[in-house]
């Protein structure tokens, strides 16, 4: 995954002490490479590589966009002059985070070097005004837990955005024809969200599946990777070469289309007409960073795209998702619930203490044909959210809760405990949403929350935590500011 690449503009205001703001420039440049977080600064575009007036506008526009940046800081070193931060971030479109250094006390003759938290307050009103969504983090200092945590926040909420708006998702047959869940419009997300569906045809691709399995010299290692990392207990060396077929037929054809996510229609007359079912292959290559939804579930596969993007770290470092049913509660402890499938967990995610790991037969469609990975997920931090909408409304489910024990299970599987299982289980049946989440390990609402900022047209919907829970975690309740 991309790098991202922040646009850095300090702004400082005519009066106000000059020298501090310099100060300042240099301190926040030094903390963000403390942060391994890549930038271009505005150096170049005057003396002081700050904006200060109106003639530093388009010198800014056209630096921050020969570079390519995928957003914007417009730190305000001292108040600030708002009305040229929003031409730049109005010129530019791009996400937009504010923030200023907390004021020290006055000097000794009651003058005071920045006023940076007013000037927060006149460019986030301008902002409201000319209708440029905008994230902040709390006036603060630099080594302030909640100033890390804000710009963490931020640059994940941005890659969300980026990777979700234009993203491609492959798919692969039509959906089953009793699936009315996965019904979706795809002309709305593509004037909505500029998401292109690319299909092929079931039939093409087992036919694929069978010339990759014969001729291609890449089945062997593929066949002996998987057979090196789990016991195949149904199926053997034919599933073997099928699975790995597959896995290279999905990867070729996401690099080849520039595909971000895909969804398979991965029963009835795919599995029928190939003889096994491609549970584990979609797990191969989910954990190569391509999201594959079963059931052609095309909003799973955009959940799993955003969640993938907001579990990223800044060097781009991506976890593994999961799409799992949301599929019974635990039988004796009422707040935890199994997220579980057929076999599509990525098997990076697998328990070391999972004894019985295998690729097995399917365990609830007859005849159970083979593919299916058998195996418990590692335990943790885990969260989950469904993109769904209905009536041309979208909104994204979000939760967060931890592993706990609970029965045995074959396909694959975690339980995952929350706080109030009931408050999750009505927004989920009285809202847009379907029994299928994308999971990943780690603790992720936050980024989701505001990533929603920067798609227009999608609103946040969280469990738990609440939205004011959320709000107060990054306003830094918790924290030193």
């Amino acid at each position: 995954m991309k790098k991202l690449t922040l646009g850095l503009a300090p702004v400082r205001r005519f009066c106000f002490s000059k020298e501090d703001s310099h100060r300042y420039k240099k301190l926040l440049e030094d903390r963000l490479k403390e942060l391994s977080v890549d930038f271009v600064n505005l150096d170049g575009i005057n003396e002081e590589g700050l904006l200060i007036g109106r003639s530093d506008v388009k010198p800014a526009v056209d630096l921050l966009k020969k570079a390519d940046v995928d957003c914007v800081f417009f730190p305000h070193v001292n108040f600030g002059t708002e009305d040229v931060v929003a031409d730049v971030a109005k010129a530019l479109g791009k996400p937009v985070l504010l923030w200023g250094p907390r004021d020290e006390n006055p000097m000794p003759d009651g003058i005071r070097l920045r006023d940076t938290q007013c000037g927060l307050f006149a460019t986030s009103n301008v902002f409201k005004k000319r209708g440029i969504p905008f994230t902040y983090i709390t006036n603060s200092r630099l080594d302030a837990p909640v100033f890390e945590r804000g710009l963490k926040n931020f640059l994940a909420a941005v890659r969300v955005s980026r990777g979700f708006l234009n993203a491609r998702v492959g798919q692969i047959g039509t959906r089953p024809g009793n699936f009315h869940t996965v019904i979706i419009n795809e002309q709305e997300l593509t004037n909505r969200f500029g998401v292109e569906i690319v299909p092929v045809g079931v039939g093409r691709v087992i036919k694929a599946i069978g010339q990759i399995a014969k001729d291609d010299p890449r089945v062997p290692e593929e066949s002996e990777k998987i057979r090196s990392s789990i016991r195949v207990a149904k199926g053997g060396d034919e599933v073997l070469r099928k699975t790995a077929a597959f896995k290279l037929f999905m990867e070729d054809w996401a690099k080849n289309e520039g595909l971000s996510a895909i969804a398979v229609y991965c029963h009835d007359e795919f599995a029928e007409d190939s003889g096994f079912y491609s549970c584990f292959a979609n797990g191969m290559l989910t954990d190569m960073g391509i999201p594959v939804a079963c059931e052609t579930d095309i909003h799973g596969a955009l959940s799993s795209v955003i969640l993938q993007n907001a579990a990223a770290d800044l060097t781009g470092d991506f976890r593994p998702v999961f799409l799992a049913d949301m599929t019974i509660r635990h039988p004796s402890n009422n707040n935890a619930e199994l997220l579980w499938h057929c076999g599509n967990f990525p098997f990076s995610l697998c328990d070391p203490a999972c004894a019985d790991a295998h690729i097995g037969g399917h365990c609830n469609i007859p005849p159970g044909l083979p593919g299916t990975g058998n195996f418990r997920i590692k335990g943790g931090d885990l969260t989950v959210t469904r993109f769904d909408g209905q009536n041309g409304e979208y909104s994204l489910f979000m939760g967060q809760g931890k592993s706990t024990d609970g029965p045995y299970n074959q396909g694959s599987y975690v339980w995952m405990e929350v706080p109030n299982w009931p408050l999750w289980e009505e927004k989920l049946i009285c809202g847009p949403y379907i029994h299928h989440v994308s999971g990943v390990h780690g603790h992720f609402s936050a980024a989701l929350y505001e990533a929603t900022k920067y798609i227009p047209g999608l609103k946040p919907d969280p469990a738990q935590p609440t939205e004011e829970e959320i709000r107060a975690y990054l306003r830094g309740d918790d924290v030193n500011v």
